[in-house]
């Protein structure tokens, strides 16, 4: 076979998408260990506009912000970028939307979907879970010290749709616990990136008793 005759290389994309209410160095490490780990060209941070799962349990900043902070946040991590899909899209974030849109975006394009294990233990009450496992492969983020006990006991079927583990060192940060400390005026020191620090404080965010 010639070179000619060679099937193209596929981009590999990682696909993140979250709330990132705020981004924080667990997001960071996730997305630079997916970049070398499985070998990806990209990784895209998909800000969720209203995330179904969450908008009815909390309140979630505006979006806009939310973008702002993932921009600051990567703004030295090589190989990532913010998408805003579902801003663009408006409504309620649904994963099988955004896939359909970034597969047509990217037609010659792998996309590799980066999972929590939370949400990869999840998954099956998701909206439209086959066309979501048709459109990519599953990758999860797996802090093996806190998380992989999750799935001990679980159904067989998970092996089904998580295809692809990606390793990480234990960092006990959430974003629940960067809110309120920035509500009780707490540091935010090496937790989150300085520039969005910044970025919390020119918009205010985080003030409200309501977390």
């Amino acid at each position: 076979m010639s070179d000619q005759d060679a099937a193209p290389v596929r981009r590999r994309i990682g696909v993140f998408g979250g709330t990132f209410d705020p981004p924080h160095i667990g997001h960071l490490v996730a997305a630079r260990n997916a970049l070398a780990l499985l070998e990806l060209d990209e990784v895209l941070f998909v800000v969720a506009n209203e995330p179904w799962q969450k908008v009815a349990s909390r309140s979630v900043s505006p979006a806009v912000a939310r973008c702002d902070m993932v921009a600051a946040a990567i703004a030295d991590l090589d190989g990532a970028s913010v998408c805003d899909v579902e801003l663009r899209r408006g409504g309620m974030s649904y994963t099988a939307d955004t896939l359909a849109t970034l597969a047509r975006d990217h037609p010659d394009a792998e996309l590799i979907l980066l999972v929590g294990a939370d949400a990869a233990r999840g998954m099956p009450t998701w909206d439209r879970l086959d066309d979501v496992l048709a459109r990519c492969t599953v990758a999860m983020i797996d802090r093996p010290e806190a998380e992989s006990a999750m799935f001990e006991g679980l159904d067989a079927a998970i092996p089904l749709w998580v295809q692809a583990r990606v390793r990480i060192p234990l960092l006990a940060i959430s974003s629940t616990e960067l809110r309120r400390r920035v509500a009780l005026r707490e540091p935010l020191d090496y937790l989150v990136p300085s520039a969005v620090v910044a970025v919390i404080e020119r918009l205010g965010l985080y003030r409200a008793a309501n977390l």
